[in-house]
């Protein structure tokens, strides 16, 4: 599996350079702008789906623009927490980061929209409504409201809980439990729900506070759960995928002003080409490789039935939507779950088209 994804990505990166009409990097010694990109997973394009993606974007731009933009990478939160490399590029400190919805949420209130537990069961729904016009709404008012604009809607997959303490099967299991989640209050709210105890921690340290027994546990994609090595400090996994979380390529958009019209269209492209390999990349490490080897390192990984998916959302749905309506605007919430259910019953076919709206597989 792990040659046949080696030969996936090498072509991959390959196509990005012909799509570019380049066969080799630029040479950007004399670049007239330089992008800071900032990510938080580690170095490593075969497990870590934001660096690929970054590395995927770093060799388009550069040979599209024919070394006139130059792509730093910072891996590994190398320039700050998300919180940092957010703020960051809304400075323009940083010009180009990518984070997920959690950090979103402290700039911009109304992406706890994105948060209702047990929303999506199929990826296909959730690129779908990834690239839907409620979603390139939801974007417009950010970069109004912060001067941030996205990019392109990646993923971070379907979140699932670890701990160390025992298997957790149904809800009453994760009562007294303290659950690591990111600095997001919707996600708070659906720990909390279920009888456990969210502590927010920055991921930068969450490793350190496994380790330390700080936390009990936390709740991340199998693709991140081996590409940080979780598997060393969590014996317990459970695949109830209770929220499909995004990574989202964000930049500043005075800087992404400044560029010239035809830089400012490959900086487009770029991303989307590169949200196509951040998104492939995910699932495939998720859904092929990454739980095999949580098993092989020890961890002991429970898959729920419908039944048991059906009491964590009756647990948890509900009360977390009332919860985010009386945070926000309610019309993101019930618009959020309006385009789910069109999406569902076939009435949407997602153009795919647009640059920056993600990659739609067709059902």
């Amino acid at each position: 599996m792990r040659k046949l994804l080696v030969v996936l990505l090498v072509a991959l990166f390959s196509l990005s350079l012909f799509a570019a009409g380049e066969g080799e990097a630029a040479d950007t010694s004399k670049a007239q702008y330089t992008i800071k990109y900032a990510t938080g997973d580690p170095p490593d394009v075969l497990t870590a789906s934001a660096h690929a993606d970054a590395v995927m974007f770093k060799n388009y731009v550069e040979a599209r623009s024919g070394g006139r933009i130059k792509v730093e990478i910072y891996p590994a939160n190398e320039l700050g927490s998300e919180r940092e490399q957010l703020e960051g590029v809304q400075l323009g400190s940083i010009q180009m980061c990518n984070v997920s919805e959690g950090t979103v949420g402290i700039f911009f209130p109304e992406i706890l929209a994105l948060s209702v537990p047990y929303a999506f069961r199929t990826y296909t729904e959730a690129w779908a409504v990834a690239d839907s016009p409620y979603m390139k709404n939801l974007m417009g008012k950010m970069v109004k409201d912060t001067g941030i604009r996205n990019l392109d809607v990646n993923q971070n997959g379907f979140r699932n809980f670890s701990n160390n303490v025992r298997p957790v099967r149904t809800p009453a299991d994760m009562k007294g439990l303290k659950i690591r989640t990111m600095e997001h209050r919707g996600h708070m709210a659906m720990v909390n729900e279920l009888g456990a105890n969210a502590v927010p921690i920055a991921w930068g340290e969450l490793y350190s506070a496994l380790q330390q027994k700080v936390v009990d546990g936390q709740e991340n994609p199998p693709s991140l759960v081996q590409a940080m090595k979780f598997y060393e400090v969590q014996k317990y996994y459970t695949l109830d995928g209770h929220i499909y979380s995004i990574d989202f390529t964000f930049i500043n958009n005075k800087f992404y002003n400044s560029l010239p019209a035809d830089l400012r269209q490959i900086v487009y492209e770029g991303a989307d080409i590169s949200g196509t390999i951040h998104k492939s990349l995910e699932t495939y490490v998720s859904n092929v490789t990454a739980v095999g080897a949580l098993i092989e390192e020890g961890m002991e990984v429970y898959t729920p039935s419908a039944e048991e998916i059906a009491q964590f959302q009756q647990a948890t749905q509900g009360p977390v939507m009332e919860w985010i309506k009386n945070e926000i605007d309610p019309k993101w919430v019930n618009d959020f779950m309006k385009t789910i259910d069109t999406v569902k019953k076939g009435l949407v076919a997602p153009s795919g088209t647009e640059p920056g709206n993600g990659f739609v597989i067709q059902q």
